[in-house]
Order: C-alpha cells, then sequence, then structure tokens
C-alpha cells in the first residue's frame, strides 16, 4: 500500500465520520490559531516598535566622558570623570570612522539659561543651547518641520545662524513655524538667523525637548568652549541589528585616536539606546512562552479528543482490517493507514488554524497601525507541532489495529 492509497483512504475515512472528524479538526484548529496568532501579533508590535525606536535613535549609541569609581579612605567610593571627549578628539573620529553607512554626529551643551528676544516678545531664561553638525537631527528623534538643517560648511565656519525647538516657535512666532524663517532673533544679546523649525518633541525625564536652540558647532566651541569642554559623539546605523559590529568598529578607531595602548583600558563610555527595546523583546519572550503554553494545553485536548475516535474508528473498523489483512495487508500498512488518518485530521485541523491565525495578526496590526510580517516560521511551526500530535494521537490506536487477528477481525460483528 502506497502513500497515496494510505491519504484517500484517510481522506475517505474523514468523509464517513465528517461531524466527529469535523469537531477534532476544529479544536486543533483553535490551538493553532490562538497560537499563530498571538505569535502574529507579537512579532508585529515588535516590528513596528523597533521601527519607531530607530527613528527615535534606538540603532545608535554615543561616545561619553568616562565615569571611573575610585577607592577614597574616608568616603569608601568616590565618582571620577575621565578625560574629555574635546572638539579634536570628535573632529577626527568624524573622519576617521568609516563603517558601512553608519553616520557620525557631534554635539555639545552650551547653557541651559539662554534668554531669547524677537521683536517685543521674550522667553524665560530657560532655553537650552546646543551646538551641533549637520548629521545631529539624522542621528536623533528630531525632525525639521519647517527650513532646513545646518550644511557641513555652516556647522563648522561659525555662522550665526539657528534651528528653534518647537516652545519658541509658540512664544516668540504666534504657533506660525513658517513666520519664523529668515527672522533675527536675539539669544544673550546676540543677533542670529533662523534657518529651520523643528516639529513637536514633547517632554522626557524632565527635559524640555522642545525648548531648546540649535546653533553651529564651531559657533558652539567660539562661545562657550573651554579647555575642559566635553563632546558628544553619536554614530547611528541604518538597522539596528547592526549596532554591536558598528560598536566594536568605532571602539577600536577612538583608542587610535585617543592613543591608548593595547593594555589600557577604554578613556570613554559607550551607551547604547536601544535599552527599553531589549526589555520589551525580554517581555516579550515572556509573552511568547505563556502563548505556547497555553496552545498547548488546548492541543493537548485535542489530542486526547483525537485519540479517543481513532480508538472508536479502530473498534468500528474491525471487520474491515480483518479484509486487509485476509488479502495480503501487513502490520506496517495497517498501522500507516491509520496514522496516516490521524495525521491528516491534525494537518487539515493546522491549516485551518493557521489562516485564522494570520487573520488574527492581520487585525491585530490594521489595530496598531503597524506593519504586517508574514509569519513563516510560525506557519512552519504550526504545521510541525500538528504533525507532532498526530503521530502522538494516532500512534496507540494504529497499533492497536495492526496487531488485530485478522480471523478474530473477520468474524466481528
Amino acid at each position: 500500500m502506497n502513500y497515496t492509497e494510505n491519504l484517500l483512504i484517510a481522506l475517505q475515512s474523514i468523509k464517513d465520520n465528517f461531524l466527529r472528524s469535523l469537531l477534532t479538526l476544529m479544536v486543533i484548529a483553535i490551538g493553532i490559531a490562538c497560537m499563530v496568532g498571538m505569535l502574529t501579533a507579537i512579532d508585529c508590535i515588535l516590528y513596528s516598535m523597533s521601527s519607531n525606536f530607530n527613528r527615535l535613535g534606538a540603532n545608535s549609541f554615543s561616545f561619553k566622558q568616562s565615569r571611573q569609581t575610585i577607592k577614597s579612605s574616608n568616603r569608601g567610593r568616590k565618582i571620577k570623570r575621565g578625560e574629555p571627549i574635546r572638539f579634536d578628539d570628535a573632529i577626527d573620529f568624524k573622519d576617521a570612522f568609516k563603517y558601512g553607512s553608519a553616520l557620525v554626529s557631534i554635539d555639545a551643551y552650551c547653557t541651559g539659561g539662554a534668554t531669547v528676544k524677537y521683536d517685543k516678545k521674550e522667553t524665560n531664561p530657560t532655553v537650552k543651547i546646543i551646538g551641533i553638525d549637520e548629521n545631529y537631527f539624522l542621528t536623533s528623534a528630531y525632525e525639521v518641520e519647517e527650513g532646513r538643517n545646518f550644511t557641513s560648511s555652516e556647522a563648522l565656519s561659525g555662522t550665526n545662524k539657528v534651528i528653534i525647538g518647537n516652545d519658541l516657535v509658540n512664544t516668540l512666532f504666534d504657533k506660525k513655524a513658517e513666520k519664523a524663517l529668515g527672522q533675527l532673533i536675539s539669544i544673550n544679546g546676540s543677533k542670529y538667523k533662523v534657518i529651520g523649525t523643528l516639529k513637536q518633541k514633547g517632554s522626557s525625564a524632565g527635559s524640555g525637548n522642545d525648548r531648546k536652540i540649535y546653533i553651529s558647532l564651531l559657533n558652539a566651541k567660539k562661545l562657550y568652549g573651554y579647555a575642559q569642554k566635553n563632546y558628544n559623539i553619536t554614530v547611528s546605523t541604518p538597522n539596528s541589528t547592526d549596532v554591536d559590529d558598528t560598536v566594536s568598529s568605532a571602539i577600536g578607531t577612538m583608542r587610535n585616536i585617543r592613543k591608548l595602548k593595547a593594555a589600557e583600558e577604554n578613556d570613554f563610555d559607550i551607551r547604547k539606546s536601544d535599552g527599553m527595546l531589549e526589555k520589551l523583546k525580554d517581555m516579550t519572550s515572556t509573552i511568547r512562552l505563556g502563548t505556547m503554553i497555553i496552545a498547548g494545553l488546548t492541543l493537548l485536548g485535542a489530542a486526547i479528543g483525537l485519540m479517543n475516535i481513532m480508538l472508536v474508528s479502530v473498534t468500528e473498523r474491525t471487520k474491515e482490517i480483518g479484509v486487509r489483512k485476509a488479502l495480503g495487508a501487513t502490520k506496517i500498512n495497517i498501522l500507516a493507514q491509520f496514522l496516516s488518518e490521524a495525521i491528516v485530521i491534525c494537518i487539515i485541523g493546522g491549516i485551518v488554524g493557521i489562516i485564522f491565525g494570520i487573520l488574527i495578526g492581520f487585525g491585530v496590526t490594521l489595530l496598531i497601525s503597524g506593519q504586517f510580517v508574514i509569519p513563516w516560521n510560525w506557519m512552519t511551526l504550526g504545521i510541525i507541532v500538528c504533525i507532532i500530535v498526530g503521530v502522538v494521537s494516532g500512534i496507540f490506536p494504529a497499533i492497536k489495529a495492526s496487531n488485530l487477528d485478522p480471523i478474530d477481525a473477520l468474524r466481528w460483528e
């Protein structure tokens, strides 16, 4: 008896016991739909969140001035600042670092107590001034709303041009970003021309992200620079999966610039921006495990039900088994026939469950306005689980059928 004949007999048996097979099939389908649907939804949510985090800087890392813990005789432990990343270090790194499509930006904090004036309007002395280069907005979460970014020549020319945050547009220009372009504003008594405005970002960790003004990097060095001034370097990669490799390459470049010997430790810190995303991935791993356990319990019930059906089928078809054995069917033939029936029921149920699972995942993706990802891995897992359930459920009834004595089976009424 070949595999095609086994398949045809299995399908005929399912047709002959349609209602009973349908109920078992639907239990399997529900279990697979729950598993595939939830796992697909989790993947789509993570994919959407990963894309959003990438836009917010999760695919970037920064060089910071190191903080070293040292022992003190009278106060236990102290925090000591390492050597700052100076202007020349930052510029040399930006010029030297070449790794794939990674972008390098430089910024420097200038002051948090600036007063900005335009016409007769004036802000409180709480405006932050940040010196940036032309890549800063490409490696951060800020987006230009009106106007333009600095050019590379402007960033290193000390030009009196600025890009202002959304709060300053609201305060000085009546919430009209286009009105601010080209206007001269006064920052602590110095005149600057507005060349761009930023989209609203909101506050985080007590920081007014929209209450900032951005000046050119060289301008920041001239007005707010000093010998121990620290400059921040941010490196952004096109994809968050490339961050670790880029970090390794960037550390090597920075060590060369700082002239560190092989035995010396890094005198700078690396800070990644993907901590929140990693925590979310860890949380979803637990959710995935819980989903698989729940689906597994559902499939366990389906497996017990399917085994019961197959045992009843063996009893009902005892005479048929006797006829087949009398005509030359071996134990292996009978075992393969009944095992095939169990597997076919599970696979059909699995296919139905996968279809419903994909629809569930697609529905969740639509609700969160995310991007749907075809769950090939979970579809494959669903089919594998169905085959395992079919084998586990059908093996005992199949063995029972194959061990029937043909003479006793032929006399069965």
